[in-house]
């Protein structure tokens, strides 16, 4: 499920936002020993980052799908610059950076249980109930995989949106009635922080 731009955050009731993070979209899959990070795009991920696989391998919970945020903690902030520099084809780069930079995961969405059973076609408002038990349940305190917080109110949305910093790309919102259908754009929205200059050109090649 894919968010469309808007420069305007949504209101209404039906209506929850979220901090947009500055890092890699990914879903979350395990089966038992088998752990696959996915992209938006459909790519595996997975290789990349074996701290993240170390630390689903190790739930309780053996199964499971999430939605989530991968990210690269700098200082208080997230690199976006180093997150790309884990992307990379040698195996001892990748566990030499995994050990410098490590990753953390941050999750706002569970598309399956513990049991296997689908939540896509659940409202996201019930989906975020379950999330919550989830990571009450296996989460609790965990330093690597962590929740997103979500609130349904338009004022701390525009908190979030006019925070200045490297952490936050912006918010999302979400509507709270829709089940997880891949491909739709109509039930949730990114808006973007944005910077803006005035400037004179002095000439141009």
């Amino acid at each position: 499920m894919e968010a469309l731009s808007a420069d305007e955050v949504p209101k209404g009731k039906n209506w929850q936002y979220e901090p947009k993070w500055d890092g890699f979209r990914c879903l979350v899959f395990r089966d038992g020993r088998k752990v696959e990070l996915q992209s938006k795009s459909g790519q595996s991920l997975t290789r990349y980052f074996p701290e993240l696989v170390s630390a689903v391998t190790a739930l309780k919970a053996k199964r499971f799908v999430l939605d989530s945020e991968i990210v690269v903690p700098r200082g208080q902030a997230f690199s976006f610059d180093d997150l790309l520099q884990r992307i990379h084809p040698a195996e001892s780069r990748v566990k030499r950076l995994a050990a410098e930079t490590p990753a953390l995961l941050i999750v706002f969405d569970l598309l399956a249980g513990d049991d296997g059973k689908s939540f896509t076609k659940l409202a996201l408002v019930d989906r975020r109930e379950l999330l919550e038990e989830f990571v009450r349940k296996y989460l609790g305190g965990h330093k690597t995989i962590r929740l997103s917080p979500v609130t349904a109110k338009i004022s701390d949305a525009q908190k979030w949106l006019k925070q200045v910093g490297t952490s936050l790309d912006g918010i999302i919102a979400k509507r709270r009635d829709v089940p997880y259908e891949s491909g739709n754009r109509h039930g949730m929205q990114k808006i973007k922080n944005y910077r803006s200059a005035d400037c004179v050109v002095g000439g141009f090649r």
